[in-house]
C-alpha cells in the first residue's frame, strides 16, 4: 500500500485509498522506483543489541574477543583427536577384519568338534590364541579360551569317572592353564589325586609279585599268583598283571608236567589244583587233566589191589601196630597212589573208630594206658571225632589202675564215682545247654570255643561221665546229617558242603558219607550247567571246582570242563 498521490493520474481522487497491489505477483522482485527520489540498499536485519554493541566496541577488544576463542578451539580439536584414539578399538572393528574372523570362526568350529588341544595348529586352544595374539584385547577370544577350559574340564571330569587317570590329569592341567583354578579344578584334582593312591598300591604289588615270579615262589598268600589276583581284583584292566598271572600259570603247568615225568603223582596234583584255582581257564589245564586222569587210571589196578587188602586186615582185626600188613598201613598206601581217593579215607576213618572201640574196652579193663595209647593213634587220624572225644572223657575220669587178671578184677568192687562241687554241676550244665543251642543254630565245629562240639568237650572235661554231654556229643553226626539235607534241598550248596566236612571229621569212615558226597557233587555240577547256559563262565567254573574236590574223576567233570574251556 502506498499513500502518494499518482502524478500522472489526470483525475486525481480527493483522498488517497489504500491498495494490496496484484496478489499473484507476489514472489516478482518489485520494480524499480522510476519516482525519482534516491535509491537506497536494504541489509539483511541484525539483532539490535548486537548491531549497537559491535558499533559501540571499539576495535583492540574485538580482537582481544576473538584471541580468547583460539584457546577454546584447540581444547576442542585435542578432545576429538583423543576420543578418536580411545575408541580406536570399536572402529577397528567397524573396518573388515578378514584374517581375524577366519580364525575365529576355525576356533569356533574346533570347540564344535572337540577338538580341544593339540600341536598341529588346528586345535581349538591354538587357533583361539593366534585369534587373541591378532586383537589382544578382543571378548570374543578371551570367551572362546574360557569356553575351552571348561570343556577340558568337563572331559577330564568324564576320564576319571571312566577310571582313565593320566588322561584325566592331563586334562586338568590344562583347564587349569586356562581357566585359572577354581574350586571345580580343586575338587577333580583331589579326586584324581584319591584315585591315584590305589594304583600306587597296586604297583608295588606289581613288584612284590614279579620279584616272587623271579624268585620261583608261585603259591602261597605271598606267591606271585596271589600278588597278580590281587593286582587284577583293585585294576581289572592291568595289562601287567594279566600277562605276569599267565606266566604264573605257564610256569606250574611245566612243574606239573615235571612231576608227571618223575612219577611224583602228589606234587603233579598240587601244581594242576593251584593252577585251577589261578585260572580256571587256562589252556594248559584241559591237557594236564587227561594227563591227570591217565595216570590215575595205570595206578587203578595196584591202587584196587591196596584197598583190598585194607578192607581184609580191617574185617581181621589187623588194625594198627608195626607192619606192612595192617589196616592203617594198607590205607595209607593208597592215599599216596591217590591222595583224594575217598574209599582210602574212609578206612583211615575205620580205622580211627576201631582204635576208639579198642580204647574203650581197655578203659573198662582198667588198663588207662592201652586206652591212652590208642586213642593217641586214632587222633593221628580223626582228632575230631566225636566217638574219640567222649572216650578220651571217659579215660581222664576213670581211675589209674593196671590191669589185673580176670578173677582179681571181678572180686574187686567197681570204683567210686567222681564227686562233683555245685559250681561244677552248674557249670556243667551250662555248657550243656550252649551246645544244644549251637546244635540247633548250626554252629557244629566252629566258631572255635563256642561250637557245639567245643561246648561238649568243656562238659565232659569237667565230669567225663555226664550223660547229657555224652550222649550231645555222639548225637553230632546225625544232626550234622539232617543239616546237610536241608541245605542241600534249599540250594544253600556252601552250607551242605561246610556239613559234608563236619560230618567227616566227626564220624570219619561212616558209609553214609559217600552217598552224601555224590548228592552234593550231582548239585554242584548242576548249578555248573545253569551258570555255563546264562555265560556266566566265572561262577560256573568256581562250581565247577567244588564239583571236582569231591569227585575228580566223575564223567560230567570232565564234560563241564571241556565245555568250560570251549567258551574262553
Amino acid at each position: 500500500m502506498s499513500g502518494r498521490r499518482d502524478q500522472h493520474d489526470a483525475h486525481p481522487p480527493t483522498r488517497t485509498e489504500p491498495t494490496l497491489g496484484d496478489l499473484g505477483r507476489l514472489d516478482v522482485p518489485p520494480a524499480p522506483s522510476t519516482d525519482g527520489l534516491p535509491q537506497m540498499s536494504a541489509e539483511p536485519r541484525r539483532s539490535r543489541t548486537n548491531t549497537r554493541a559491535d558499533a559501540d566496541e571499539p576495535e583492540p577488544r574485538r580482537y582481544r574477543r576473538r584471541s580468547r576463542r583460539t584457546p577454546l578451539l584447540l581444547l576442542l580439536a585435542i578432545a576429538a583427536i583423543a576420543a578418536l584414539w580411545l575408541g580406536q578399538n570399536r572402529l577397528r572393528g567397524m573396518l573388515p577384519r578378514t584374517d581375524f574372523n577366519t580364525v575365529l570362526a576355525q576356533a569356533q568350529q574346533a570347540l564344535q568338534e572337540g577338538r580341544l588341544d593339540g600341536q598341529n595348529g588346528t586345535s581349538a586352544r591354538e587357533l583361539f590364541q593366534a585369534a587373541a595374539a591378532l586383537e589382544p584385547d578382543n571378548d570374543r577370544a578371551r570367551e572362546g579360551l574360557r569356553q575351552v577350559g571348561q570343556a577340558e574340564l568337563a572331559q577330564a571330569d568324564a576320564a576319571l569317572q571312566a577310571g582313565h587317570l593320566d588322561q584325566a590329569t592331563q586334562q586338568a592341567a590344562a583347564a587349569r592353564e586356562l581357566l585359572g583354578g577354581g574350586s571345580d579344578i580343586d575338587r577333580l584334582d583331589r579326586a584324581i589325586s584319591r584315585a591315584h593312591a590305589p594304583q600306587v598300591q597296586t604297583v608295588d604289588l606289581v613288584d612284590q609279585a614279579k620279584q616272587a615270579l623271579a624268585a620261583g615262589k608261585l603259591d602261597g598268600p605271598d606267591g606271585a599268583g596271589a600278588l597278580y589276583q590281587r593286582v587284577l581284583r583293585a585294576d581289572p584292566g592291568n595289562a601287567v598283571a594279566a600277562h605276569g598271572l599267565d606266566q604264573v600259570g605257564a610256569a606250574l603247568a611245566v612243574q606239573a608236567r615235571k612231576a608227571f615225568d618223575a612219577k611224583d603223582t602228589d606234587a603233579a596234583n598240587a601244581s594242576i589244583e593251584q593252577l585251577a584255582a589261578l585260572q580256571p581257564n587256562n589252556g594248559a589245564l584241559p591237557a594236564l587233566r587227561a594227563l591227570q586222569a591217565q595216570t590215575r587210571k595205570q595206578d587203578n589196578s595196584a591202587l584196587e589191589a591196596v584197598l583190598k587188602q585194607g578192607q581184609d586186615a580191617l574185617r581181621a582185626g589187623r588194625i594198627g601196630g608195626d607192619g606192612d600188613d595192617t589196616a592203617l598201613a594198607h590205607f595209607q598206601a593208597a592215599l599216596k597212589l591217590d591222595p583224594d581217593n575217598a574209599e582210602a579215607k574212609a578206612g583211615l576213618g575205620k580205622v580211627a573208630q576201631a582204635m576208639t572201640v579198642q580204647a574203650s574196652a581197655a578203659i573198662d579193663a582198667g588198663d588207662t594206658a592201652q586206652a591212652a595209647k590208642l586213642l593217641d593213634q586214632a587222633a593221628e587220624l580223626a582228632p575230631k571225632s566225636a566217638d574219640l572225644a567222649a572216650t578220651r572223657a571217659r579215660l581222664k575220669s576213670a581211675p589209674s589202675q593196671p590191669a589185673a587178671a580176670p578173677a582179681e578184677k571181678d572180686s574187686e568192687a567197681p570204683p567210686a564215682p567222681v564227686v562233683l562241687s555245685p559250681e561244677q554241676n552248674a557249670a556243667v550244665a551250662r555248657l550243656v545247654q550252649r551246645a544244644q543251642v549251637a546244635t540247633k543254630n548250626g554252629d557244629i565245629m566252629m566258631p572255635p570255643g563256642d561250637s557245639a562240639y567245643d561246648l561238649y568237650r568243656s562238659a565232659l572235661a569237667i565230669d567225663g561221665n555226664n550223660d547229657a554231654a555224652m550222649r550231645g556229643l555222639q548225637a553230632l553226626p546225625g544232626q550234622v546229617e539232617l543239616q546237610f539235607n536241608q541245605a542241600l534241598a534249599a540250594g544253600k550248596l556252601k552250607q551242605a558242603d561246610d556239613m559234608l566236612a563236619n560230618l567227616a571229621e566227626l564220624a570219619p569212615g561212616d558209609a553214609v558219607q559217600n552217598a552224601l558226597s555224590d548228592r552234593l557233587t550231582s548239585a554242584w555240577l548242576d548249578q555248573a550247567e545253569q551258570q555255563l547256559s546264562r555265560g556266566d563262565n566265572v561262577d560256573a567254573a568256581q562250581s565247577l571246582a567244588h564239583a571236582r574236590k569231591l569227585s575228580p574223576n566223575h564223567p560230567r567233570v570232565l564234560d563241564l570242563t571241556a565245555r568250560l574251556q570251549g567258551n574262553r
